[in-house]
């Protein structure tokens, strides 16, 4: 199998450049030979007609000059590159991609101006590419390319209903403003069905304590008892909310209601083809044997990494995770290590999730966790540490096609204790 991960690539002397800066609706193209010679930019669109004249072109070059292969490469961005990117590996060109902050600081280079033009930025990721600063991109392909889309669509509508619980507790704060005082958490089901039932203070006084203590004990199954009823009716009973203007903030606070739901709907769908897809991957079970991963984390970081056994260390997938150490220093000053963040930040959110699992009391990192702590090292920054480690911990079994064994030194020495003995007894 084919190694596809995100290394540095060599430009060669028979090697055609192309750099194309993405946009929207029209991408403009740009070619390099190895002479240094070039070609005026030219734009395409960005749809399959456009796609087809590119690699027409950037095949009549290289004939021309009687080049072997084609390297195309272009900023990272967000979607409007995949379509071409999925295109141009069809054809069998070799893509590439290159840092905008890289990009960002050759511009000041290229004819000492911060100018941004399309023509110039196809030209500053030629001489990125020529300086052999570019990086293999990384495609998930099959059923880990599903599981990176789930998990993404996953995390956006995860977003979607934490901005819509900020919405509505603004706008039941401006009806009811002691809810919030007697009821601090707005996710769960009963809470909702109050909002929908009994929004306003009058409706919970016209309802009465015996009605809706029965009724919320049936929505609860017994959680919401007599007591907190009866602090709610009390706070009704003596609210400041406003009164004006109620029609138009009961009907949103309903349609919120309502796409609350459609949102906890989706999440649930998504986490059962999460499981599904999972169940499809071989080294899936490696990585849920660490106690403290469940399957929608293993499948969120299977997804965000592609495949781990197109790896060949963990230091490369470290940099895919933005959890690679980098200093600053100078002279006698010696800087701290920080990660550098420039990887996928959903894999770093996943492991630092993750990490909060496995320092729990009987976690498999409680103890490191607490030395480090004893050791004076941050909780956030000890966390973070906890999360570099499980990312080795998840390559590593992969890898080696193992489970997690807890205390596993202490388990290898045992073969090697009992050998030991073995032979003490055949000498005696």
């Amino acid at each position: 199998m084919n190694k596809i991960k995100a290394k540095k690539f060599t430009v060669v002397n028979e090697t055609l450049i192309a750099a194309v800066d993405i946009s929207k609706d029209k991408h403009t193209g740009y070619f390099r030979f190895p002479d240094g010679t070039d070609m005026k930019p030219f734009e395409f669109r960005n749809d399959g007609r456009g796609f087809n004249e590119f690699w027409s072109r950037a095949v009549k070059a290289r004939d021309r000059q009687g080049l072997r292969e084609v390297v195309v490469g272009f900023e990272s961005t967000g979607p409007y590159a995949e379509p071409f990117m999925h295109f141009l590996r069809s054809r069998g060109a070799t893509v590439v991609q290159v840092n905008p902050m890289h990009t960002q600081k050759l511009k000041e280079l290229t004819g000492n101006s911060p100018s941004k033009t399309d023509n110039k930025d196809p030209r500053v990721i030629a001489d990125i590419m020529a300086l052999g600063h570019a990086l293999t991109v990384i495609v998930p392909e099959g059923v880990a390319a599903d599981l990176r889309r789930l998990t993404q669509a996953r995390e956006r509508s995860i977003k979607r209903r934490t901005a819509l619980i900020n919405q509505l507790q603004d706008l039941v704060f401006l009806i009811f403003p002691e809810f919030f005082q007697i009821i601090k958490n707005v996710k769960t089901k009963t809470v909702q069905y109050i909002l929908k039932s009994y929004p306003t203070p009058e409706q919970i006084v016209e309802c009465g304590i015996e009605k809706m203590t029965d009724t919320l004990k049936k929505v609860s199954r017994g959680k919401f008892g007599k007591e907190r009823v009866k602090t709610l009716y009390e706070a009704a009973g003596t609210s400041c909310g406003i009164k004006e203007g109620q029609k138009g903030i009961l009907l949103e606070i309903n349609e919120i209601l309502a796409s609350i739901e459609a949102c906890n709907r989706f999440v649930e769908e998504t986490e059962k083809e999460m499981s599904v897809c999972l169940k499809e991957i071989p080294y899936s079970s490696y990585i849920l044997s660490i106690k403290g991963i469940g399957e929608i984390t293993a499948a969120g970081v299977i997804g965000e990494v592609g495949d781990f056994s197109k790896f060949d260390t963990i230091s490369e997938m470290e940099k895919l995770a933005g959890l690679d150490l980098f200093e600053i220093s100078s002279g006698r000053q010696k800087g701290r290590r920080h990660i550098s963040k420039r990887g996928r930040p959903l894999l770093r959110k996943l492991l630092y999730f993750a990490s909060i699992n496995v320092v729990r009391k009987g976690g498999i990192l409680h103890d490191w966790y607490q030395a480090a702590l004893k050791r004076g090292m941050p909780k956030m920054k000890a966390l973070v540490a906890v999360s570099r480690k499980l990312l080795r911990i998840m390559f590593a079994l992969v890898h080696k096609h193992s489970d997690y064994m807890v205390d596993y030194q202490k388990q290898s020495l045992k073969p090697a204790c009992n050998d030991l003995i073995a032979d003490h007894r055949m000498v005696a």
